[in-house]
């Protein structure tokens, strides 16, 4: 199966594939070559989900500055709260 091109991707689906590359490097059947090329792809598509996720913030921010709200709250989780 041919791979998308990065840009191409949702943020779904590189989630998905990011988690597949995390995966088959976690196994450590691969050789040095193939690990390295998979570490590669996996960091790219960490940047651009990183990127995707600032675009959707600043978005959001965008609306809630229409709508009179001046700025967004942080969301934190914490686990040791319920």
């Amino acid at each position: 199966m041919a791979k998308k091109k990065l840009e191409n991707l949702t943020f779904e689906e590189s989630l998905s594939e990011l988690d597949s590359i995390v995966q088959n490097l976690e196994q450590g059947e691969l050789s040095l070559e193939e690990s390295m090329s998979l570490f590669e792809r996996g960091l790219s598509l960490s940047q651009v989900s990183q990127n995707k996720l600032q675009s959707a913030e600043q978005k959001v921010k965008i609306l809630l500055e229409k709508n009179g709200e001046a700025q967004l709250t942080d969301f934190n989780i914490s686990s040791g709260e319920h």
